[in-house]
Parts: C-alpha cells; structure tokens; sequence
C-alpha cells in the first residue's frame, strides 16, 4: 500500500485539516499519516482558537514518520509561522521528500484567517520551491501572484506569474464567481483547464484541504500530476454531490459517499 503524509492543522469538528486529510486519503487508497502543526477550536461557524505546535515538537513528528513509514508523498495544508514553515522545509530536503502538494492556506471557509503575515514570505521562499504542485483559490493566488483575478484571462495571468517566480507547478482553483468550478494547472510552461460541474452545495468546508489530499494520494499511486488532479477533481465533486448537511454554518463534504449501505 502506498502511503501518503499530511502536514496540517487539526480541525476538532472534522470537517477540515488533518480529519480530511485522513478521511480523504483513505477512500483514495492509500495508508494515511499526519504531522499536526496546530490544534484548532473549529466549527462550520468559524475557527475560535489556535494552538501551536512547537518547532521542535514538529521536527519530532515528522522525524517519527519518515524515518519509520517512509511516505509516497507529502500533501501540506495549514502552517500559521515561519518557525513551522522552516523546519517543514528543513526535514523534506533531509530526507529528500517526493511529491509534495502545499495548499497553501491563508484563510479559512468562514472568513477566520490562518496564516501570520509574516509567514506568509517564509512560505514562498521555503516551501513553494520543494513543492511538486501548489493548489491557491482565487483570494490566494491574488496574494502570491500581487495581481488581482476576476476573470480566466487574470487566471492565466496569474498561474504563469506564481509558475515561473516560484518554479512550481500552480492549480489554481476558480470558483469565487469567476467560473464553474473549472480550475487551471500551469505546469512547465503548459496550461491546462479541468472543468468541473458546479454543484449547488452551500457545505464547502474543507474542500480544499480534501482537493489537495486526493491529488496527493493519487501521485503516491504513481499517477500523472495531470490524471492526479483530474481523479481529485471526480472525488470531490461526488462527496459534494452527496449533500451532506451537517452544523449551522458552512458544513463539511461527504468524504465517504463512495461506501454503500453496509448496515452502519
């Protein structure tokens, strides 16, 4: 079985973070691992609270996994400082990590934001060169990119700018009113659009941890960045598709719609 590694937040409700990462992982087929950068008090309502892991208790985490089950690929979600950001970067290049997915996350669903200022910078100039692909929404790529994006032409515009500047590959998710659903790869100077169908589901929570999960499993598998994010992209949509409706405010997808009755 391959394995696959999350380097994230925890999200107590479950709908984001580590939970989907796990939960996301597992329905792709591989065996899933997590080092927790911070514990959160989370819910579809909004993130309340922050706990940090320490440094050194990172660097630890991760020591744990790849010196024991040695993982296939590396998918990274929320890191709120550069002290993070630094030994993450630090401990891939040691141990000469492959198929690494940032999603580089800024700001949760409901509007709470994730990430200091300050680590913002450290982000781009550690983690975006080791990565194998970055997976930005729109308001993301708006930062890393200095351009604003309201249309597919700003899109490619951008995609290429944060491609070339950073030297990784950018899928750029749209969404945000811009398009259907449809998200971009700018990868060795090629463009390629996938589209998707946009499903009327106001339970978002979590879809971009889940979307860089899936592609992360997939290029454990051995799969193309390109059939990666396309398996991803089919994913996701069937666990929105399955409208699930749970808390008060933005709530989380169905990771596991693809399990039938089994008498749970």
């Amino acid at each position: 079985m391959k394995k696959a590694l999350s380097i994230a937040g925890s999200d107590c409700s479950g709908g984001a973070g580590i939970q989907a990462d796990i939960k996301t992982m597992t329905m792709n087929g591989v065996f899933a691992m997590s080092a927790v950068t911070a514990l959160t008090a989370q819910n579809t309502l909004g993130v309340y609270a922050i706990q940090e892991s320490t440094p050194e208790f990172l660097k630890q985490q991760l020591d744990a996994v790849f010196e024991d089950i040695f993982p296939d690929a590396v998918k990274i979600g929320m890191v709120s400082s550069s002290g993070l950001i630094e030994v993450i970067a630090d401990r891939l290049k040691f141990y000469n990590a492959k198929n690494i997915v940032v999603d580089p996350v800024m700001v949760a669903t409901a509007g709470s934001e994730l990430m200091k200022s300050d680590a913002i910078q450290t982000l781009i100039d550690k983690l975006l060169p080791l990565s194998t692909v970055i997976t930005p929404n729109i308001p993301e790529a708006q930062v890393l990119s200095g351009f604003t994006i309201t249309n597919k032409d700003e899109m490619e515009k951008a995609a290429k700018h944060i491609g070339d500047t950073y030297s990784c590959a950018v899928l750029l998710k749209g969404g945000h009113s811009i398009n259907d659903a449809n998200d971009l790869l700018y990868s060795d100077g090629k463009m390629v659009w996938f589209e998707g169908e946009r499903i009327d589901n106001p339970n978002t929570h979590g879809t971009g941890c889940t979307l860089s999960s899936a592609i992360a499993s997939n290029l454990a598998k051995g799969f193309t960045l390109e059939e990666s994010i396309k398996r991803a992209k089919e994913y996701i949509q069937g666990a929105l598709a399955a409208m699930l409706d749970l808390g008060k405010g933005s709530g989380p997808l169905n990771h596991a719609f693809s399990i039938k009755d089994r008498n749970f």
